[in-house]
């Protein structure tokens, strides 16, 4: 890719993907500007389930998911639900989710998330040890439980679906779920424990620290909104924001779930849309947790932070200027009291974000079809702190032109 050198590289979006992008463009020596219309972290990356998991290779969509529709429809407080309200606009990407749900489909985004999954973990290296917050990831693996014997029965073919992907995973009884996780209340049946997991102590302070780091490195930061760009024949020459034009050699959009419209300015409509999900933080929980946990019967984490329980979880599609249900939220603390009784809620907080997600769980990461100076990154769904910092890997080899080690094939802009 050949850039302009005495431009800078903008980023587009200072959510945990762009900062990453950010710090792996600046690692190799470009001057690398962060623009976005908030502080970095503010989005999205401000209160994930703050998993960072090289398993996620089971896509949202499974096979199946097109008879579950109507009753996304009928249950607005189930797990996954989605809002009649929405329906008319969503059904372009609701159409991308059925047909990704085929069992040969479910099988090739399986492979492509693993292949973009393996060494996430180890990107985070070089940029926790340069920002000095090694010790905020703490790789304590995470739990998955089943109250049900059906519940763990329906999941079985995706654990097979991990298995072929080379998972590790223990499948446990209830009495040696019991010693791994003691905190919990007896109403398990089974669990599958995964070693190979980490989690960071709070995702927000995270993704601050790793931007503070990007700024003493010579990084510069730029809170404000981006209304367009300029182009001309040889790609992307500007970034124009809402006060002023920033000369660029090349751009990276990394906007999360406002990347669609950027995307479309470049001359690429994708369809993406967005998950929203909801979390509460108890500061004063009570429970004693030992790692992660999590349910996929009912669609939700409870992941123990420097700043108390973190419970998070559930897919609601209804775009991003509904307002939240926070109903959802109350549902989160239910489920969540059944495992820890009495769970003390004093101070606590809601919140409620939007994941940016494709319809076949699979991120973009590519250069423009139409710019090769302009590359997207965006997505990740529920993957984007597992895989930011993969993903600025990666784009720092695209805008390189270096091979980034796997085939890109998978991810690329102009798919559907």
């Amino acid at each position: 890719m050949t850039l302009r050198e005495k431009d800078p590289v903008v980023v587009v979006g200072a959510g945990i993907v762009g900062v990453c992008c950010a710090l792996y463009l600046l690692r190799d020596g470009h001057r690398v500007v962060l623009v976005d219309r908030g502080a970095p972290g503010e989005g999205t990356s401000f209160g994930n389930g703050s998993i960072i998991t090289e398993e996620a290779v089971v896509p949202v969509q499974t096979p199946g998911v097109a008879w579950k529709v109507p009753g996304m429809l009928a249950d607005p407080l189930g797990p996954l639900s989605i809002r009649w309200s929405y329906l008319p606009k969503l059904a372009p990407w609701l159409l991308h989710f059925i047909r990704a749900s085929r069992p040969q489909r479910v099988e090739e985004v399986s492979i492509a998330l693993a292949r973009l999954l393996d060494g996430s973990l180890t990107a985070y290296k070089p940029l926790v040890e340069a920002a000095g917050i090694a010790g905020m990831i703490r790789r304590s693996g995470w739990v998955s439980v089943y109250e049900t014997e059906s519940g763990f029965k329906s999941y079985e073919p995706m654990l097979e679906l991990q298995r072929r992907r080379g998972v590790n995973f223990e499948v446990l009884p209830a009495e040696e779920l019991r010693q791994l996780e003691p905190s919990l209340a007896p109403i398990f049946c089974r669990g599958v424990f995964y070693p190979d997991v980490a989690h960071t102590v709070d995702n927000f302070r995270f993704v601050q620290e790793l931007a503070a780091a990007f700024v003493r490195l010579g990084g510069t930061i730029r809170q404000q909104s981006v209304t367009g760009f300029q182009q001309d024949e040889n790609g992307v020459s500007a970034v124009i924001t809402q006060s002023d034009r920033v000369a660029c050699s090349g751009v990276v959009i990394a906007a999360g779930a406002w990347s669609g419209p950027l995307a479309a300015m470049l001359g690429s409509r994708l369809p993406l849309d967005t998950e929203r999900g909801y979390h509460l933080t108890l500061p004063h929980a009570g429970a004693d947790l030992r790692l992660p946990v999590y349910s996929t019967e009912r669609g939700f984490v409870c992941t123990p932070l420097e700043n108390g329980l973190r419970i998070a979880g559930t897919v609601e599609l209804g775009g991003l200027e509904a307002e939240p249900n926070w109903q959802r939220a109350e549902v989160l603390y239910r489920n969540a009291n059944r495992w820890f009784p009495g769970l003390d809620r004093r101070e606590e907080s809601r919140w409620m974000g939007y994941r940016p997600s494709m319809p076949d769980s699979v991120p973009v990461i590519g250069a423009s079809p139409r710019h090769r100076n302009a590359v997207f990154a965006f997505g990740h769904g529920h993957c984007g702190l597992s895989l930011a910092a993969r993903t600025g890997d990666l784009v720092a080899a695209l805008i390189a032109d270096r091979d980034p080690g796997i085939d890109m094939t998978p991810y690329r802009p102009d798919r559907f």
